[in-house]
């Protein structure tokens, strides 16, 4: 049977215990492609009254106008009531809207349905939030530093506290590898391994051969920083990179791809080469670029706050897209180990690694200061 392995290969569930369901935004024009069409959106719902900033608000069971939430940790949002809110926009945060499509969020508890606090509490510079993508084929496993807003999968994060203290790994499980490795292992470490080796069930081969855990480190690390997009930009070699041949139109509304000619179509715009990979990549069921795309260009209802948006196409849009070109085509050349568990579940068990404490599935309190609550009100949790 497909997916169905008879290794005892532990699963990722117990390898990184502490789990939390994705942020769920609740509307959609929290979040844009650029800062700039937030901080307008928030100019428009403020400068609205009464019945009309109701209606742009597009309220749910979960938040109105006369809802009465805390800030967000480590965020400055007001707590007042919408209803009665005035003031500058809060400054636009960096989040992952979907696979591969990096975008903007006003950070306003007041604005979704369900934040998942416990996240924003131990996102920073040095934390990995790794997500479930059972959609994304020969990835089950996607990588950010960003908050995750993904509308499917758990979301694991590596460290269970801030300042990258703390992982989020079955207690001994390091020490366990590094004695039967004779290597020094360290958290990042075995987050790599879990992202090269991850079966599509969720289950992780975990081997003792050094050249074998080297090799699969490796390609784990290279995985991550081409997700992450941190630190040197990601380039294809020379005469592989993607370009603008024909310049873009003011505001494209079709996508289309030549395979023969490896030429990405927006209207009378053209780039190239676009590796097949490159447009070929799926996740959460769709292709990528078509998915980015889309959200960049749908148009939006009239009368709302999602039809605020830019007039033209931003030329960051075009550097944008060219990296995602860019990191699709590198992700497609990766290859992923196969590997067969040796160190398996029931090892584990005997070292004593498993099964992990209950307290391991549960967030860490990480309060050390106050967290304003509603209506200005300070609370220590």
């Amino acid at each position: 049977m497909p997916g169905v392995t008879h290794d005892d290969a532990p699963p990722l569930a117990d390898l990184m215990p502490w789990s939390v369901a994705p942020p769920r935004p609740g509307r959609t024009w929290p979040v844009a492609p650029d800062p700039g069409t937030l901080r307008s959106r928030w100019a428009t719902l403020l400068g609205a009254e009464g019945p009309d900033r109701e209606a742009l608000f597009a309220p749910t069971r979960s938040r109105t106008l006369h809802t009465a939430v805390g800030q967000l940790p480590g965020r400055r949002g007001g707590t007042e009531r919408l209803a009665r809110a005035s003031g500058p926009c809060p400054e636009p945060v960096r989040v992952l809207h979907a696979p591969f499509d990096e975008q903007w969020l006003i950070p306003d508890h007041r604005l979704i349905d369900t934040a998942r606090p416990e996240l924003w509490r131990v996102a920073d510079e040095r934390q990995v939030f790794v997500m479930e993508s059972p959609d994304t084929p020969g990835l089950p496993l996607l990588a950010t530093s960003l908050l995750p807003f993904v509308r499917r999968g758990r979301v694991r994060p590596l460290y269970r506290r801030p300042g990258a203290e703390e992982p989020n790994l079955a207690p001994g499980l390091t020490d366990h590898l590094s004695a039967r490795l004779d290597l020094p292992v360290a958290p990042a470490d075995v987050l790599a391994w879990i992202m090269a080796a991850t079966r599509a069930d969720l289950t992780v081969p975990l081997t003792d051969d050094p050249e074998a855990w080297e090799r699969g480190v490796r390609t784990g690390h290279r995985l991550l920083w081409l997700m992450r997009r941190d630190g040197e930009r990601p380039r294809l070699p020379g005469g592989r990179r993607p370009y603008v041949r024909a310049p873009l139109p003011t505001r494209p509304v079709s996508l289309a791809y030549d395979r023969e000619e490896e030429a990405l179509a927006l209207d009378e715009g053209r780039i190239s080469p676009v590796p097949p990979a490159a447009w070929d990549f799926e996740a959460e069921g769709a292709r990528v670029l078509e998915s980015w795309f889309a959200s960049r260009t749908a148009e939006p209802a009239p009368g709302t706050l999602d039809a605020v948006r830019p007039s033209a196409w931003p030329q960051a849009w075009t550097s944008e897209l060219l990296e995602l070109i860019t990191v699709l085509a590198l992700l497609a050349e990766v290859q992923r180990p196969e590997a067969k568990s040796v160190l398996t579940t029931k090892d584990l068990r005997e070292a004593g690694v498993l099964p992990v404490p209950a307290w391991t599935r549960r967030p860490a309190s990480v309060l050390d200061h106050e967290e304003e609550g509603p209506e200005g009100q300070f609370t220590l949790v």
